[in-house]
């Protein structure tokens, strides 16, 4: 009788053991979901002082952070603390600038859990200077998250998930609460707070960015599909040393404060901003906001540690002396500080000083502790203690106008306007990778000159830029081309735009620009410069450029002997036709021509030889001017010669419009114009002329 085949014992064998690997795996995927599910959460140990806590900042400060916060507030730390409070409640806008080590950055990161954990801000964002630093703000926020222990016990909803992480980040994808993931996450950048039935803080963001990082446009998206965008931003000292002394960064930043951070919550709602700051220098990004006449908005503090110092100078002259002696002998100053406890009544007269509890154990009082700051370093005690920095050594000092100075040069024309004296306009191109600037100027034949026009192609659209953030650039435009094609097509472009019009005169003459220099120096640009200048249809007002650093030590142009046909003027030279390039080009002295532009813009409007700038608005120049100055000059020796030689700011960024003005300048004189009016700078074109003609002359 035919029947089934029997089953194989190695076949059943088979299934047996993969049915044994299922329950297994099973068996370790449910052991791992349970490792994961961190339920039950603790309940509050303390309901009445978390509820106290919630509406009260300064009560929170000190009930969970009494190691942070040791000593007695002060009045200006209690007016802070409100004014903090009232920003996180009602969406305003604070600045505030205290002493260094007055605890005003742990005011405020304290302040972003106390809107997190009470449910009042969704998503935080925390900018700073540097994206470094930002992290290091982040890096406190998770430090008190992690280690709190009063914090955990009065909200363990929030804290609890975080302890149970352990610090690693890697398990926040796994966190489950009653089998519902936690979506918690913990990264170098980011806190997003775990998602616990019944926490206020359910989902929120604490996000972290340098000031000129990507800010615009926050958003988060939850695991339900809802976005929520940022409706607190703490700005941290947003300035650096560098920004602070450089016009276009501090207006840079300012904008981005008053820009891209205010709108951070979206149309229809407002920003709570806190800034706590430093005055690094006069008219820096912190001392306007912290200005109430400028910017009202932001109600700006500005506190001291010292408010009015003590009277009697003699004493602590003494007490001075004292202590340099000591430190000088290798002791601490406790001479200083005897005497300084033998006349202290005296010596603390007419003093009044913000902390009365802020001195170091080896010091009898705030007082003498503010004292040996100001001994220690007066400029930085003026800085950082007092928010008032000392006057720097500032471009009067180097003989040159400020930004200011320069931005109010104005002669009230309009843009592209041409004063009815002007007889020569010149126009230089600076040629960069990514941008073209150029200058305009129109002038008489005495050198009294006017900024006409400049600009940058292709046109930014906003006030302030940088070369290295420009988002406009010569590619961009000139799509498909490479780097010379696109450099080609934007001086084209601006040929077109500048040398084939008319400027019109206040006369109602019509003027043409007489000269265009370019600038053949920088990178792979020499040869594409040139072919421009010789294949344009405006070659005959095109001259390609070399500007040279003349030191000291280098050889003069008036030492250079006069080939045949070369024109030569006052550090100026063109060299007759050389090479493959077929182009003539001039070559100039950049350290003389920069002295003399800066000459010229310093001498009074109405003299002769003054240069101006058009229009009424001094804001309107305030980039140009920073351009300007972006360069210092250091007065050197060498060869029986004195010269300047001018060197780039450390702080400085950009100084193409330096260079623009410069060469109008140059090709002001190339075209004739000198300060003696009239004459022609070019002595390889002066006529010889005899004795007997002029007696002829004379006769007739």
């Amino acid at each position: 009788m035919r029947g089934s085949p029997p089953k194989s014992s190695g076949s059943t064998a088979s299934q047996a053991y993969d049915r044994k690997k299922a329950r297994s795996r099973e068996r370790e995927r449910r052991q791992t979901l349970a490792g994961q599910d961190i339920a039950p959460c603790p309940p509050p140990k303390d309901l009445a002082r978390r509820a106290r806590a919630d509406g009260d900042f300064r009560f929170f400060c000190e009930t969970y952070f009494p190691r942070l916060f040791t000593l007695p507030w002060s009045d200006d730390h209690l007016r802070v603390i409100r004014k903090i409070e009232r920003t996180v409640l009602h969406s305003e806008t604070f600045a505030v600038a205290m002493p260094r080590g007055t605890g005003k950055t742990s005011l405020c990161q304290t302040a972003v859990l106390w809107a997190i954990l009470t449910g009042r801000h969704a998503f935080v964002f925390l900018i700073a200077s540097t994206q470094e630093y930002a992290l290091a703000m982040l890096g406190n926020i998770k430090s008190h998250l992690s280690t709190n222990e009063r914090l955990f016990e009065d909200y363990p909803e929030a804290i609890y998930p975080i302890r149970r992480l352990e610090g690693e980040s890697r398990r926040c994808s796994g966190q489950r609460y009653y089998g519902r993931l936690t979506y918690v996450a913990w990264t170098a950048d980011e806190i997003v707070m775990p998602t616990i039935p019944g926490s206020r803080c359910a989902g929120a963001i604490v996000r972290v960015s340098g000031i000129t990082g990507n800010i615009r446009g926050a958003m988060f998206i939850r695991p339900d599909g809802s976005s929520v965008r940022p409706t607190l931003a703490i700005i941290d000292d947003p300035q650096t040393d560098q920004s602070a002394r450089s016009l276009s960064q501090t207006q840079e930043r300012l904008a981005i404060v008053n820009g891209a951070i205010s709108g951070l919550a979206g149309p229809g709602k407002r920003t709570a901003m806190i800034m706590p700051c430093t005055v690094i220098r006069a008219g820096d990004l912190a001392d306007q906001v912290l200005d109430r006449e400028r910017n009202p908005l932001w109600h700006g503090e500005r506190t001291k540690l010292v408010y009015t110092f003590p009277k009697h100078e003699k004493l602590w002259e003494e007490y001075a002396r004292l202590r340099a002696e000591s430190l000088r002998s290798d002791s601490d100053g406790r001479e200083a500080t005897a005497f300084y406890a033998a006349h202290r009544s005296e010596m603390d007269a007419g003093a009044v000083v913000a902390w009365a509890e802020r001195h170091n154990p080896d010091e009898l009082s705030a007082v003498q502790h503010a004292m040996n700051l100001k001994l220690r370093s007066e400029s930085a005690f003026w800085a950082e203690y007092q928010n008032e920095p000392l006057p720097e050594k500032t471009l009067e000092d180097e003989g040159l106008l400020t930004p200011d100075q320069i931005a109010g040069k104005l002669n009230g024309h309009r843009r592209g306007e041409v004063p009815i004296g002007c007889n020569h306009l010149t126009l230089f191109v600076d040629v960069q990778g990514k941008l073209l600037f150029y200058c305009v100027c129109g002038w008489e034949d005495d050198f009294t000159g006017y900024v006409l026009d400049y600009g940058a192609y292709p046109e930014q659209k906003r006030p302030y830029f940088t070369l290295r953030e420009a988002q406009r650039t010569l590619q961009s435009v000139a799509r498909g081309a490479g780097l010379e094609g696109a450099i080609y097509a934007g001086l084209e472009a601006l040929a077109n735009e500048h040398l084939a019009r008319e400027w019109r005169r206040d006369d109602g003459a019509a003027l043409r620009i007489g000269l265009c220099l370019i600038d053949a120096n920088w990178g792979t640009s020499t040869d594409v410069v040139y072919q421009f200048c010789r294949q344009s249809s405006h070659s005959a007002v095109l001259l390609p450029s070399h500007g040279r650093f003349v030191g000291a030590a280098s050889k003069p142009f008036s030492e250079y002997i006069r080939r045949p046909g070369e024109r030569v003027g006052l550090n100026w030279r063109i060299p007759g036709v050389q090479g493959k390039r077929a182009v003539r080009h001039a070559l100039f002295d950049s350290n003389y021509w920069k002295s003399f532009v800066h000459s010229r813009l310093a001498i009074s409007m109405g003299d002769r030889g003054c240069l101006s700038l058009f229009g009424r608005d001094p804001e309107a120049h305030r980039l140009f001017a920073d351009h300007l100055t972006a360069e210092y000059r250091v007065r050197t020796e060498g060869r029986g010669r004195v010269v300047d030689e001018w060197k780039l700011r450390p702080e400085a960024r950009d100084n193409h419009w330096l260079d623009g003005l410069t060469g109008c300048a140059v090709g002001a004189a190339i075209l004739g114009v000198s300060l003696l009016g009239g004459g022609s700078a070019d002595r390889s074109h002066k006529p010889k002329v005899k004795l007997s003609t002029l007696r002829r002359h004379k006769a007739t």
